[in-house]
């Protein structure tokens, strides 16, 4: 019997992995035979596996809460700080007063200090709001508000536990005659717990008068004297710079949307700047609502019928949701089949999906408007012509509408001219801006610095400036330094400015993620060439213009937990863009009435030019008075140039006539006429002109 032997198969010359015989021959590079893996049971994977806590969650991932570098990580922590701060002032009826103070520690290390006037937290809060993520108020209810997820606060004292190891210190007083309370607390990041490290773990007690005040400066307590407010200091890794994206733009983009709240910020380097209210109304308050039948998905139906203590279905659905009356409860439980006298203890998944189906076929009423709060026309001219220089303004507010059941409302203001924001700029200013800057080359420094100036804007400037396109900011020399601060006061930039885009959800400004927010997406797909401003496909137009988009909602839909940019509802669109097309109708009609002045007044000019000369060879060839001709001609000149002589009121109509009305809330500011436009108390506008008459002489010049 002859054994068959198994073929030999031969290895490509290039074939450089050693086969395992080879390996267990010694001819591979190690004389050990293979070690198997030892591969993972059931078993041994489950005794791995554990829970993980939401603030362990975000302390791995801190990026998604706006924590990703030291210069957004310290605006996010300003901000949240601001927002509960006003959050609290308003539904305590109180008109915000803030305190904003950052402070160098270390190197690449500063301290933040935020006080407001609010009416205090109780003892027993303290510790969970400032020491426990995902806790808080406003998530549980429907309306208008800053914050809504019980994070932004814990979690800024989150990331100065993990890049510092210096606790949150909280400072809180809730009346003159009861003790403060001051607490140092850090998170317990693997439970989602605070722990409360000064007193004994139970924080110390000041209490009011002489007594109080020798407890604050002994344990060192930062405490603006007041009645009543609570005051919270985070150190963290941070990086302080000026310009796009810095504390210093979301402050006085939140005191344009907050005309009602003084702001007072002391910088870095100790400067003080203070923003004055310049409303002393507070808005109207938001009220509670239920949920909407139209927003409800099935598998929140089905757990509100297990929740619920309604007996029946009707009075289920008359309890749980806004605009659903017993008219549209039973209209509701006939499209589905089910009796209004059904229990809801007995009602279960299919039960609930046939109401869920006929819900979606019953006309129901939108949910009221007054769990939102805009800010309303007049304060935003009111806030723009005191923050943003122009000479037009503008602002419409849309009605209020409805996506997945959540009211909202959309309002658009307008500045236009006044100029780019480099034309500003001071030397020292500049100077400043160098220093901080992390820009690779002057290029870059000049285009992400200064809003609204472009790429096209920074070559001419680098052009007039004389200095080289890839010098670092820092490298400059003072002559050079001279030289550019020179060039951006001369360079025309109007031409190349892009249009500056201000974003606001529920009055708080949003500073970065713009490409990926519905605000910006739906600014570039508007036809702004129809109004006036050119506009390049895909970009947004140039021009000098301010634009402030604000939407106001019960629940904002953020893209992220940063809460930066705003989801792309079709709902949400379709409103932003009415409410640009609202604004840009206004500017569009201004434009054409200026070009056309433009125009006239340079005909006029040329006929002026020539007048006095054609008086002259007529009355040497008439002999006729040559005066009284060129008076005869003047008056020719100004009746067929009529319409340069046109003056506009504080709402963009012609002193005197009334053929053009851009509509109510438009404000109108000559510079070169030194006529300023106001608002009064109630937002009625008032025009005052500190200039004489413009006259024009026999050559025709004013």
């Amino acid at each position: 019997m002859v054994k068959s032997k198994r073929p030999k198969t031969k290895s490509r010359p290039d074939d450089s992995t050693p086969s395992l015989d080879g390996l267990a021959q010694g001819n591979g590079p190690s004389d050990a035979a293979p070690v198997r893996r030892r591969r993972a049971t059931a078993e041994s994977m489950a005794a791995s596996q554990r829970d993980i806590s939401v603030s362990e969650f975000f302390a791995k991932n801190r990026h998604l809460l706006g924590f990703d570098n030291p210069r957004r990580a310290l605006l996010t922590t300003v901000k949240e700080a601001v927002d509960n701060a006003l959050d609290a002032c308003e539904e305590a009826g109180i008109l915000p007063e803030i305190w904003v103070h950052i402070e160098p520690t270390t190197s690449g290390r500063f301290k933040v200090g935020v006080q407001d006037n609010g009416p205090g937290i109780l003892k027993k809060q303290i510790p969970l709001i400032f020491g426990k993520l995902l806790y808080g108020s406003k998530f549980h209810r429907l309306r208008m508000s800053r914050g809504q997820q019980g994070i932004g606060i814990s979690a800024a004292g989150m990331y100065g536990l993990l890049t510092t190891g210096k606790p949150v210190k909280i400072m809180s007083k809730v009346s003159v005659r009861k003790p403060a309370h001051y607490y140092e607390i850090q998170i317990d990041t693997k439970h989602n717990r605070p722990e409360i490290i000064n007193g004994k773990g139970e924080g110390v007690e000041i209490n009011p008068g002489q007594a109080g005040l020798k407890t604050i400066a002994s344990h060192g307590i930062e405490w603006i004297e007041a009645d009543h407010g609570t005051r919270v200091t985070i150190e963290l890794e941070a990086k302080y710079q000026r310009g796009r994206g810095s504390v210093d733009e979301y402050l006085e983009q939140t005191a344009i949307a907050n005309p009602h709240v003084t702001l007072h910020f002391v910088d870095p380097e100790g400067n003080q700047r203070t923003y004055a209210r310049v409303a002393e109304v507070l808005p109207a308050e938001p009220k509670e609502i239920k949920p909407h039948p139209y927003g409800i998905e099935l598998g929140r139906l089905v757990a509100m019928f297990k929740e619920t203590k309604a007996p029946t279905v009707s009075q289920f659905l008359i309890t749980s949701f806004s605009k659903v009356t017993p008219a549209v409860a039973r209209a509701i439980c006939q499209a589905a089949g089910v009796s209004t006298r059904a229990r809801t203890r007995k009602a279960g998944r299919h039960e609930a999906d046939l109401i869920y189906q006929a819900i979606q076929e019953t006309k129901i009423r939108p949910p009221s408007t007054d769990c939102i709060s805009p800010i309303g026309e007049e304060l935003i001219l009111k806030g723009l012509h005191q923050v943003v220089p122009g000479e037009f303004y503008a602002a419409a507010t849309r009605p209020p509408a409805v996506y997945r059941g959540n009211p909202f409302q959309i309002e658009v203001g307008l500045a236009y001219g006044g100029g780019s924001s480099a034309h500003r700029v001071t030397r020292e200013e500049l100077v400043e801006l160098l220093s901080e800057s992390d820009s690779r080359t002057l290029r870059q420094f000049l285009a992400t610095t200064f809003d609204g100036l472009g790429l096209d804007a920074a070559d001419r400037v680098i052009t007039e400036a004389k200095v080289k396109t890839r010098v670092s900011p820092g490298k400059l020399k003072p002559k050079e330094i001279d030289h550019l601060h020179e060039a951006l006061r001369n360079v025309n930039l109007h031409d190349g400015q892009t249009m500056n885009i201000l974003r606001y959800a529920n009055r708080v400004p949003l500073q970065f993620q713009a490409g990926g927010c519905a605000i910006t997406q739906t600014v570039i797909a508007t036809n702004w060439r129809s109004y006036g401003l050119s506009q390049s496909r895909g970009s947004l137009p140039r021009g000098p213009v301010t634009l402030m988009v604000h939407m106001a909602s019960v629940w904002v839909p953020f893209t992220s937990e940063s809460k930066e940019a705003v989801a792309s509802y079709p709902e949400i669109q379709k409103e932003l863009r009415l409410g640009l097309q609202a604004v840009g109708r206004k500017l569009g009609t201004y434009l054409r009435l200026r070009r056309r002045v433009k125009h006239e007044g340079e005909r006029r000019n040329l006929f002026l030019r020539y007048l006095a000369e054609v008086a002259t060879a007529t009355s040497a060839l008439n002999n006729t008075d040559r005066q009284k001709l060129y008076e005869q001609l003047l008056l020719v000149a100004r009746k067929r140039t009529s319409e340069a002589d046109v003056k506009l009121d504080d709402r963009g109509r012609p002193v005197g006539e009334a053929e053009l009305d851009l509509g109510a809330n438009v404000l109108i500011v000559d510079p070169a006429e030194r006529v300023t436009a106001k608002i009064n108390g109630n937002g009625e506008t008032i025009a005052e002109n500190h200039g004489k008459e413009p006259r024009m002489n026999a050559d025709g010049r004013r």
